[in-house]
């Protein structure tokens, strides 16, 4: 159970990417968090004593990819959406950006903000460090949900298909792991490479409107911030042979929800992570693609809240 957030030297209200502007959602708080030496982005609200939720979002979104979840969330649970290292108005260090290192970043944030235990609930890169997480601090856990992601080393496939059916939906992870490249391409094209993943990786392609397509594209665009969400893709590699290596010893006993989508990129993903959990279980959302959150929000709302009552 999530204890009401104690005033501490960990925790102010001093954005370090201020030139991007913030974006606001009524009832929420913005809070920074100094987070082993990383200041992460946290926006909270809810119930101060309720249950806490704590919310990853994935590339190329921000904390912003939850907006129309977490007013759902707000009469039942203390709802805390975390920028990842790196990734919209946290910083974006010059270290590594494995799952594992990240995590402990995010759990860091989490236990300074005065919450204990907490549910997870993560979406793409969001999910490859929430996997990790629940590696390492899986007894602060009550539940992880894993929407729509494949996990280094352990459902990432290790080759991209060439089937143009297949390959438009996992092309980018090899362009983005070559050095440079990518920074040379894409400086002052960010919108129109932004873009192209919230049109074509959605059921509808104008799940996104202007103003949300051009806010991912200013976190990406903003200093450092290409630099960062190609770097969780040229660690992934050591991301995949710490979680195998953590695989040896133990498989997770978490309870794991996986969310899918009718038109997503992991048909179920609670029948990909059972391998290596002992109690999964799976809701497929009917009608949307990729960023299901975005798509499809009551639908998510709901999930999230019938798997952490019933943990409760």
């Amino acid at each position: 159970m999530a204890g009401p957030a104690t005033s501490t030297p960990h925790i102010s209200e001093s954005n370090p990417i201020r030139d991007l502007p913030l974006q606001h959602l009524t009832g929420f708080t913005h809070r920074w968090v100094d987070a082993n030496g990383v200041r992460l982005h946290a926006v909270e609200g809810g119930q101060p004593s309720g249950p806490a939720v704590v919310l990853l979002a994935g590339f190329p979104q921000t904390w912003w990819a939850w907006r129309k979840v977490m007013p759902s969330l707000t009469h039942r649970f203390r709802v805390i959406a975390i920028d990842l290292p790196g990734q919209g108005h946290s910083e974006h260090p010059e270290r590594s950006y494995d799952t594992h290192v990240v995590a402990a970043h995010v759990h860091t944030a989490v236990q300074a903000l005065g919450v204990s235990t907490y549910s997870l609930v993560a979406h793409d890169i969001g999910a490859w460090v929430g996997f990790s997480l629940a590696l390492n601090f899986e007894s602060h856990l009550r539940g992880v949900a894993l929407l729509d992601a494949g996990i280094p080393g352990i459902t990432l496939p290790e080759t991209i298909p060439t089937d143009p059916d297949r390959a438009w939906k996992t092309w980018h992870f090899a362009f983005h792991i070559v050095p440079d490249l990518p920074e040379t391409l894409l400086a002052g094209r960010e919108r129109e490479y932004v873009g192209w993943f919230l049109k074509a990786k959605t059921l509808s392609p104008d799940t996104f409107d202007d103003a949300e397509i051009d806010h991912y594209a200013a976190a990406i665009a903003v200093d450092g911030g290409l630099r960062a969400s190609l770097a969780y893709y040229r660690d992934a590699a050591e991301s995949a042979r710490k979680n195998r290596e953590a695989l040896k010893r133990r498989h997770l006993t978490v309870p794991i929800l996986g969310i899918s989508s009718s038109s997503g990129s992991i048909p179920d993903m609670a029948a990909s992570i059972s391998p290596w959990a002992e109690n999964t279980t799976r809701v497929v959302v009917p009608d949307a693609g990729h960023f299901i959150p975005d798509e499809q929000p009551e639908a998510v709302a709901a999930a999230i809240a019938d798997f952490v009552a019933d943990d409760d």
